[in-house]
């Protein structure tokens, strides 16, 4: 060491010895190397350890070689530093945004309520299933479930008429379809008596539970349509009474339960389990005086059929195609009747035999009123609010076929 510090120093001023210039490549060199010597893998390690074998007699170059792996430490931490800096500042938010939703959105649904010394579970409310019941951990959450919830009629009204609304309807695979839309409707009318009268020789059990499960006010009867009158051929054919004995059953039996000179008020309403009804058209029926009337859509192979009324509001006529000379030209969804007019007209019936296709209407409205009693409604018979839909016939050709069939489950 103290040989290297005399030869520099025994140099003239400005000139260099030709051990300095060697020593500038080595440095250069040795440069590189203290960098692959601090940047290489420890799989490199024999390669470096060749290195000072080419300065080898040159203790000059060797010291300089072992001062340059001392000042290139400095040079070499600085990149590293930097590196570290960027990937702390890169990492670091993606942490606080991933810790900070993780906080505010999996933690309440993970954590559980416990206290030492206590029973976690929280008490369920009465009348509710412990199993049921569910709690978060501050409180803040109340889950409770339930196998079925069915939405209840309005609160009964002292004040307003009660609509009774006469479905007859009758085995087939949609029927508790129908019954179910028709009953999701009429759980939106206030003061409502639903009579539901089959065409079977008893009762059935799918009717039954459906309305019992409803929660409606109703009736449950039954009256099977004798052979002779049941559909043959085309369901379609208006010559066919279908439904008018059960009409007749629940005309017998409002006649039955309330006295003639009830003073109860009420309307009664036919309404095909198959039909759609607006909301409307149960509070423009509600106030009905003797037998009130509107369109229907989707009858007589027409959009609509209307009642035809004058600049007075008074009924004249009817807009139909199909025998528009009919005393009363009307579908069986488009009137109403007041139950004082139905109570006090007991021989007021639909008739069976005698009657031409779409005359049954005709059969019972002549025994109440004229058409001058007729009371238009519906904005004066402009607007419908009631459509004679039917339900398209399901396709089973399927069924029984590799074991399908299951005839225990209701649909």
């Amino acid at each position: 060491m103290n040989l290297a510090g005399d030869d520099r120093d025994s140099q003239p001023q400005g000139t260099e010895a030709p051990h300095s210039q060697a020593g500038r490549k080595e440095r250069s060199s040795g440069r590189w190397r203290s960098r692959l010597h601090w940047e290489t893998p420890s799989w490199a390690w024999p390669c470096w350890t060749q290195a000072p074998t080419q300065v080898s007699g040159h203790p000059l170059l060797l010291s300089l070689t072992g001062n340059e792996e001392l000042w290139a430490q400095p040079a070499l931490e600085m990149p590293k530093r930097r590196d570290i800096l960027a990937i702390v500042l890169i990492v670091l938010p993606w942490t606080l945004l991933v810790t900070v939703w993780h906080q505010s959105t999996i933690a309440p649904l993970l954590t559980a309520h416990k206290d030492e010394g206590s029973d976690p579970r929280r008490a369920a409310p009465p009348g509710v299933d412990p199993r049921e019941y569910c709690m978060s951990d501050r409180d803040i959450v109340e889950v409770v479930r339930t196998e079925y919830v069915y939405t209840r009629p309005p609160p009964w009204s002292d004040t307003l008429p009660t609509i009774h609304v006469v479905t007859p309807t009758y085995s087939r695979p949609v029927q508790k379809a129908e019954l179910t839309r028709l009953a999701n409707t009429l759980l939106h009318v206030p003061n409502l008596h639903w009579l539901v009268v089959e065409d079977a020789p008893r009762r059935t059990q799918l009717t039954a539970r459906l309305l019992r499960d409803t929660g409606l006010n109703y009736t449950h009867l039954h009256v099977e349509t004798p052979r002779n009158y049941k559909l043959r051929g085309d369901a379609r054919d208006p010559r066919i009474p279908r439904g008018t004995m059960q009409r007749n059953l629940a005309l017998r039996w409002l006649r039955e339960t309330f006295p003639r000179n009830s003073s109860q008020p009420g309307v009664v309403y036919f309404a095909d389990d198959d039909n759609t009804y607006s909301l409307e058209l149960f509070e423009e029926m509600r106030s009905t005086r003797r037998v009130s009337v509107w369109p229907v859509a989707f009858v007589g192979g027409l959009r609509y059929e209307a009642p035809r009324v004058n600049g007075a509001g008074k009924v004249v006529g009817w807009k139909t195609v199909f025998d528009p000379h009919r005393p009363f030209a009307i579908d069986m969804a488009g009137f109403a009747v007041n139950l004082r007019l139905i109570l006090q007209r007991s021989q007021a019936y639909f008739k069976l035999r005698g009657v031409k296709g779409g005359y049954q209407e005709s059969s019972l409205l002549r025994e109440l009123v004229t058409l001058n009693d007729l009371e238009p409604k519906a904005a004066n018979c402009t607007k419908i609010l009631v459509w004679h839909t039917r339900t398209e016939k399901p396709v089973l050709v399927n069924e029984g076929k590799k074991g399908f069939t299951d005839p225990t489950v209701e649909i």
